[in-house]
């Protein structure tokens, strides 16, 4: 049996957006890049020359290090206020009544993070594409060098605050047994073996569920249905009996969106983000860390 075309209205599948190139409200964006290895100059890098090279027919690259950050905020990409960030997506032709695809070839985590970016800011409407390019690449799929220009349109944005949380709302809610904490980071950075700040570890009482291993390595698709749930399970967590509240970071609030992504793939859509991740919990000594497996 095929997988299904559109799973929850979060992700779609190469074939649905191949059907619809030519729908008027859909907007396709292009969002692939890289994170390299802590202590790497730069360590966040946008790949705007492979999007040159070649993209999905009709998409419009967004550099995540640049187009939708907060320039001013000393914490590394977090997201730009609301003005800057209406501004950015109308000048890409992304409006209100758009329709928008996202895709890229890091595991969907900066799709995921454009997608909760949208979403944080009132637009239901976006999608992440499964499997992103590679997969659409290795299927044959058309690619074009061709950059089509976007009449401006009108985004409206609307902050969702529930969908983000700082430093300060983490701090409090530490220790709760009714919220979630999940960290989405390699165990090695979770563990303290290996950090991106200038303190090692995790936040405490946070659970380890590395975002790669939500994705088939051999399809870059999302896993299936009962593949996250064991996933999850393995972590320790049981997502049938899932907190009231949920809460995500990592280093830097992008590839924790790939496990907001699985989590609303299994029924929840009300998942937070800490922005700051560990760029901001790990540089500021007046909050407290965990080092090691969770006890």
């Amino acid at each position: 049996m095929s997988a299904p075309e559109v799973r929850d209205g979060v992700i779609v599948s190469t074939q649905w957006l191949e059907d619809r190139l030519d729908e008027p409200n859909l907007r396709i964006v292009d969002i692939r890049g890289k994170v390299l290895p802590p202590g790497s100059s730069p360590r966040y890098v946008a790949s705007r020359g492979a999007y040159e090279a070649g993209h999905i027919p009709g998409a419009v690259f967004v550099d995540w290090t640049q187009d939708i950050v907060d320039a001013a905020d000393p914490v590394p990409v977090q997201i730009a206020a609301p003005d800057a960030f209406a501004a950015a997506m109308a000048a890409l032709g992304i409006g209100d009544d758009s329709l928008v695809v996202a895709y890229d070839d890091y595991n969907h985590i900066f799709a995921g993070r454009i997608a909760w970016a949208l979403r944080y800011y009132g637009l239901d409407a976006v999608r992440v594409l499964d499997g992103g390019w590679s997969r659409w690449t290795s299927e044959g799929r058309p690619i074009t060098r061709e950059v089509r220009r976007r009449e401006p349109a009108r985004f409206t944005a609307q902050p969702r605050p529930w969908l983000r949380r700082t430093a300060a709302e983490v701090a409090r809610i530490l220790g709760r047994p009714d919220v979630l904490l999940l960290d989405a980071r390699p165990p090695e950075q979770y563990e303290g073996k290996v950090s991106a700040a200038r303190r090692a570890g995790h936040i405490p009482g946070a659970y380890n569920i590395h975002y790669a291993r939500l994705v088939d390595a051999s399809t870059g698709q999302f896993l299936p249905t009962d593949a996250l749930v064991r996933v999850f399970a393995e972590a320790g967590v049981d997502v049938a009996n899932l907190a009231d509240e949920i809460i995500l970071y990592c280093n830097g609030g992008v590839s924790c969106t790939a496990a907001m992504n699985a989590l609303r793939l299994l029924g929840r859509d009300d998942a937070a983000v800490y922005d700051g991740s560990w760029n901001e919990w790990g540089n500021d000594a007046s909050w407290p860390v965990a080092t090691g497996q969770r006890r």
